[in-house]
């Protein structure tokens, strides 16, 4: 298994206002899950999607990937890192919480 790294729900919080523009925060929930509520400035990428849009990222990009809880996320980390994108962050424990630490989530 390949290593995974992690970013906290305070740290990401603290950056997620200046984020530079070669970082990307991608939900990997899917469609229905996302309506219910989203961290503000992340795109929508499910987890079984990631596959077939693995050429669109590339190692000067910093991958924030998140979902309900950080584990489908921490899969999307382990393929990334398989495909050799190695700037691959996982958001741990997931929006759930985010949502926990009081956070503001985006409709």
């Amino acid at each position: 298994m390949y290593g995974i790294k992690e970013i906290d729900v305070n740290e990401l919080s603290k950056q997620l206002e200046n984020l530079p523009e070669n970082v990307k925060l991608i939900d990997v929930r899917t469609t229905a899950e996302v309506a219910r509520g989203k961290i503000s400035g992340s795109e929508n990428l499910p987890l079984h999607v990631i596959p077939l849009k693995v050429d669109e990222f590339n190692n000067d990009d910093t991958i924030i990937f998140y979902c309900q809880t950080g584990a489908r996320s921490a899969q999307a980390c382990a393929f990334m890192a398989s495909k050799g994108v190695d700037n691959v962050y996982n958001l741990r424990g997931g929006i759930v919480t985010w949502v926990q630490m009081g956070l503001p989530i985006a409709v």
